[in-house]
């Protein structure tokens, strides 16, 4: 049962949607739950119910609570405002073993978000066979991409730690927005004639950019096709490695620390048989563009970049960190960047069925790799108990096993650190390279031996 908010005066700024807000709520009414964010915590000892119960007051008062609002004004686009309820706390009674610990978490991911109807997060915890305590965060990507996640959960955290009380007023949620109380049609109509002028300025700078090209993906081998279910869970993992051993490796191969992560992800590609030796595989990286007090749901562009892999061979550290200082040069010229980018205001005027046509024959990243940095330390803390681990993540939930083919979906890698230790979250999406957790796994432990890696692996 939703458990109302206090209600909250409706501040007179709006917060309209941004190009990828609504490029992922056109995905969501066209494949629902497709993909979400999960934050989750592994603790040693039992996190007090109470101070679980204040958290998600804080949460549904801050920056995740929020809504869609839409207008019949064309061209306009939608805003946020003050979602009203809140999903309740789920808190499981049956303590989770040690090895029922990831699905446990995955479970946690299949929850029926409504951007629309302010249904967008959901906290959720239980307690361990061994006195613990594992906690879910688990958000839509409509309303958040990680970096909104983790400034909602940082003010919730202070809030909590000097004993504020729940407010959308002096927190994090006045940054969600509001309806005015008048001017409303004329700020639609005003809304709608900056759209206009910004796509005629997109499709210009497009024309001009026509001639920049981005790295190409490969195309994924129709063979072999697997004998498998209509509904397809793509296989996820978890590892853990120490920071001082990650950093280790990465710079005896003349790499960085997301330079490793690249290359991994590169390997295990390799490895699963999704790419052809000398094949140069397209990786995206995420970047945030999130500044102070920033109001946007998602803030947050990618690099795209080219990777040789050569079969039994490690990836070139050296190479993938130029390949990135070139990319973040060339993406922050708009004469370099290429023309797609450009077109954002014209996406957003695309009603869903056009959009609906056109993703017959979108594709779905080759390797995306996502580097969150050290963020786990300033969350991993919550009534003054530490977590043994924070966990942070997207989540590619089940869905059709042809959808999965028709759209090529590879392999995605999210890194984070609390300083001491490095969290890796793998998740293989290639019904037919990854048909399982345990195939992923043996990919994964193969590439890290190769470089020298010493996982622990999540079970």
């Amino acid at each position: 049962m939703a458990a109302p908010t206090a209600p909250v005066s409706a501040p007179v700024a709006m917060n309209r949607l941004t190009a990828d807000d609504d490029l992922f709520l056109k995905l969501h009414d066209l494949y629902g739950n497709a993909i979400v964010n999960q934050v989750a915590w592994r603790f040693d000892a039992p996190v007090d119910p109470a101070v679980l119960a204040g958290l998600h007051a804080q949460l549904a008062h801050g920056f995740l609570a929020r809504r869609v609002r839409t207008t019949t004004v064309p061209l306009a686009r939608p805003w946020w405002v003050r979602a009203e309820y809140s999903l309740a706390l789920g808190r499981d009674t049956e303590p989770i073993p040690e090895n029922g610990v990831l699905d446990w978490f995955l479970a946690q991911t299949r929850v029926d978000f409504d951007p629309v109807a302010g249904r967008v997060w959901r906290l959720s915890a239980a307690p361990t066979t061994t006195g613990g305590t594992l906690l879910s965060l688990v958000t839509s990507h409509v309303g958040a991409d990680g970096g909104a996640v983790l400034y909602a959960l940082g003010d919730a955290l202070y809030r909590i730690d000097t004993g504020a009380a729940p407010s959308a007023a002096d927190g994090s949620g006045a940054l969600v927005g509001g309806t005015p109380r008048d001017g409303l049609y004329r700020r639609h109509f005003a809304d709608a004639a900056a759209q206009i002028t910004a796509a005629a300025r997109g499709v210009r700078a497009a024309v001009a950019a026509r001639a920049v090209t981005e790295p190409a993906r490969n195309p994924r081998p129709e063979a072999p096709a697997l004998d498998l279910p209509e509904t397809y869970a793509p296989a996820d993992l978890v590892v853990e490695v120490p920071l001082a051993e990650w950093n280790s490796v990465a710079a005896a191969h003349g790499g960085t620390a997301n330079g490793l992560m690249i290359g991994v992800g590169v390997g295990v590609l390799g490895r699963s048989g999704r790419i052809a030796d000398g094949a140069r595989v397209r990786v995206d990286i995420p970047h945030s563009m999130r500044g102070p007090d920033d109001p946007r749901g998602n803030a947050t562009t990618g690099l795209p970049i080219a990777v040789p892999y050569r079969a039994g061979e490690r990836t070139d550290l050296a190479l993938v960190r130029a390949a990135i200082k070139q990319a973040a040069r060339a993406y922050a010229d708009p004469a370099t960047t290429p023309a797609l980018q450009h077109l954002q205001p014209v996406q957003m005027m695309l009603p869903r069925f056009v959009l609906g046509y056109f993703s017959r024959t979108a594709k779905a990243p080759e390797c995306l790799c996502t580097n969150l940095g050290e963020t786990g330390r300033a969350v991993a803390t919550i009534g003054g108990v530490r977590a043994r681990t924070v966990l942070m993540r997207p989540v590619v939930c089940a869905g059709p096993t042809e959808l999965f083919r028709r759209i090529e979906v590879g392999l995605n890698l999210s890194w984070s650190s609390d300083g001491d230790t490095v969290t890796l979250a793998v998740t293989g999406a290639d019904p037919d390279r990854f048909p399982s957790r345990a195939a992923l796994r043996e990919c994964v432990a193969a590439e890290f031996a190769a470089w020298g890696l010493d996982p622990v692996f999540w079970s």
